[in-house]
């Protein structure tokens, strides 16, 4: 069974020679991983400081660590646990498509970019934002891109989705037999629920990839 996994760390500082070093060292070992099929695709991102690591397992469940091995001495260690973190878990809070397996899920297609975004939500409207998009996820209100899933960590989302983007019926079953997603998608008003960046842009913004594979 595939499972999708994001990790946000956080960088001890950002210099080119770092990034350099820890692409080195994770484009070996991701590359080992997904010729060994226990990996389908890895892909690593910048933000500032923050780094974010994207990946789905084939069959059992990794862990960063295991990963992207020796990344410690970049990284800050992150408080909230009695043992030592580097790595924290972020939430998978909307996908539109989901694998029931290894073949449904393998690209039948060149991806041409691998995309990793993040945004702020406003913390007072993080429920509600859950809240709608649970209800199109599950009452299937309209379609949407096979691999766009979005993720959240505290109020950040970090959103990860590849081009050209793949429209697919669903396998699974949807959860959820109501109607209460707004037939017109602009009535959830959206635009409300981000702090808006300094230049003024709402939404989501593209982060520098380290590493796509």
């Amino acid at each position: 069974m595939i499972t999708r996994k994001v990790y946000r760390a956080q960088l001890t500082e950002v210099s080119a020679a770092s990034l350099e070093e820890i692409k080195g060292k994770g484009v070996s070992s991701c590359n080992e991983l997904v010729e060994r099929e226990q990996l389908m695709t890895v892909s690593l991102y910048r933000w500032e400081r923050n780094i974010f690591l994207y990946y789905e397992c084939i069959s059992h469940e990794l862990r960063p660590e295991s990963i992207l091995p020796g990344l410690e001495e970049f990284l800050a260690a992150w408080p909230g646990t009695a043992e030592q973190r580097f790595w924290v878990p972020m939430i998978d809070v909307f996908h539109f498509n989901e694998p029931v397996g290894k073949e449904h899920w393998q690209r039948n297609k060149a991806v041409d970019r691998r995309v990793g975004k993040v945004a702020h939500l406003k913390p007072d409207m993080v429920a509600s934002y859950i809240y709608y998009h649970y209800q199109l996820q599950e009452e299937r209100a309209f379609p949407g891109d096979k691999y766009k899933i979005i993720f959240l960590h505290e109020n950040l989302l970090f959103g990860y989705t590849e081009l050209p983007e793949v429209l697919e019926e669903p396998l699974t079953r949807k959860k959820l037999e109501t109607s209460g997603t707004p037939v017109n998608w602009a009535d959830a008003h959206m635009d409300q629920h981000f702090s808006p960046w300094d230049d003024g842009t709402i939404f989501f913004k593209d982060i520098e990839p380290v590493f796509p594979i």
